[in-house]
């Protein structure tokens, strides 16, 4: 139409009869219009929907399918998709042109869960052009799909049976559990290659033979997961939030220690303790603990670590061990933390998970390149000195320490389970 008025107006020049071809040209492009408009296939016939899976894990990828139909009528050459999601999830493309085979027409897409929690589709749109290529039809869905993004429990068993597979002397003891631990269990002959520490005197002496003490693995030790939600554990660390980093390895920890027979509970807390399970046993036990440790939720509040540790040892009576996970922004907030770490010591076993920030330290040790780098290593740096300083007082305070990358954290802490578990510390 635009084009068109030059023409016109040339035209109106050279011939004052002539003025009406400008008014001319724009009804026959208002007509084409309406043609393209009237032969295009109408919103309302087609058909739009979105294959995605129930459920995704948490860093994991899923194909996801956006479909278009056009039962009657005239079908389009090609159909432009969109799909609008919510932070929780991303799609590869997000939006995107197929070409229609047989009225239909669809768009592969990859969905990736960035974040646990309810990813939601809000809405998916489609539009196409008409014939003469003049217009556009458009239909936007609003589909507000629910997507569950969890914890990958899959990869919290495979590593747990790696872990059978790998160190025997587990399978071992949680078929026998004798020859080793502290729990008497009976009185034996004592037969050659046998501690003699365990030799039974005064039995031995009644008895007339050699008796020597058998004793089997503890069980009932109660583990409790004390988890900072705050405000830095939502801080992304290789591609996913710390919190979820602590989550794997504390269903890890509660997958082996249940099989050991031991007793396992999750306590959470930012400005305030927001979940607590207590501790349990049993066959359903470590399915409620998952379905607990979904619903822990990103927070932006500051870590009361007063609050939360005192109400913590309240709960607790009988001796315990207390696996914390937690990261230490400033000077403050770590004396204010090991002051009350300080009192839980009197009664429990304090395990501190500490996850190392590859980040931070390629930062320090990055050859300045600016002005700006240099400012950045002396941040990192004095970071990561303060980090040392908490860990080398919690030392001295006889905290146990595990301290390993954010995707190897789960590993090293059962390790470390199972390290206390055979020095009978626990």
């Amino acid at each position: 139409m635009v084009l068109g008025a030059p023409l016109a107006l040339v035209a109106a020049l050279v011939s004052a009869r002539l003025w009406l071809v400008g008014p001319a040209w724009i009804a026959l492009v208002a007509a084409l219009l309406f043609v393209d408009a009237l032969l295009a296939p109408g919103r309302r016939r087609m058909q739009l929907g979105l294959t995605a899976p129930g459920s995704m894990s948490s860093g994991a990828t899923k194909p996801a399918l956006l479909q278009a139909s056009f039962p009657r009528g005239v079908a389009p050459g090609s159909v432009e998709f969109a799909v609008d999601l919510d932070d929780r999830l991303t799609a590869e493309p997000a939006h995107g042109r197929a070409r229609t085979h047989e009225r239909q027409a669809a768009l592969p897409l990859t969905l990736t869960a960035v974040r646990r929690g309810e990813g939601r589709v809000h809405r998916v749109s489609a539009r196409w052009r008409g014939p003469l290529g003049l217009t556009w039809k458009q239909r936007d869905d609003a589909l507000d799909k629910v997507i569950p993004v969890t914890l990958d429990i899959a990869g919290v068993k495979e590593e747990a049976l790696r872990l059978f597979s790998r160190d025997p002397s587990v399978g071992h003891r949680l078929q026998l559990d004798l020859g080793g631990g502290s729990d008497f269990h009976a009185l034996t002959d004592f037969r050659p290659g046998m501690n003699r520490r365990a030799i039974d005197w005064k039995q031995s002496a009644r008895h007339g033979a050699l008796l020597a003490k058998e004793f089997h693995v503890e069980r009932n030790h109660h583990i409790v997961a004390a988890i900072d939600t705050g405000r830095l554990m939502s801080q992304s660390l290789l591609g996913k939030p710390r919190l979820d980093h602590a989550l794997n390895a504390t269903l890890l920890l509660a997958y082996v220690g249940l099989k050991m027979g031991d007793k396992v509970g999750l306590f959470g807390f930012d400005a305030r303790p927001n979940v607590s399970s207590g501790v349990t046993s049993g066959p359903n036990a470590f399915g409620a603990l998952q379905r607990l440790a979904a619903k822990i939720d990103y927070s932006t509040e500051e870590t009361n670590y007063t609050l939360g540790l005192t109400q913590l040892s309240g709960q607790l009576s009988r001796r315990s061990l207390i696996v914390v996970f937690t990261d230490i922004a400033d000077s403050t907030s770590a004396e204010l933390m090991l002051e009350n770490v300080s009192r839980l010591l009197r009664q429990h076993l304090v395990l501190f998970v500490m996850m190392r920030d590859e980040e931070l330290e390629a930062i320090e040790r990055k050859a300045p390149e600016e002005a700006d780098d240099v400012s950045r290593a002396v941040v990192a740096a004095s970071l990561l000195r303060e980090r040392d300083v908490v860990v080398t007082r919690l030392r001295r305070m006889g905290v146990e320490i595990v301290e390993a990358p954010a995707d190897q954290v789960g590993p090293a802490l059962l390790a470390s389970y199972l390290d206390l578990k055979r020095r009978d510390l626990l």
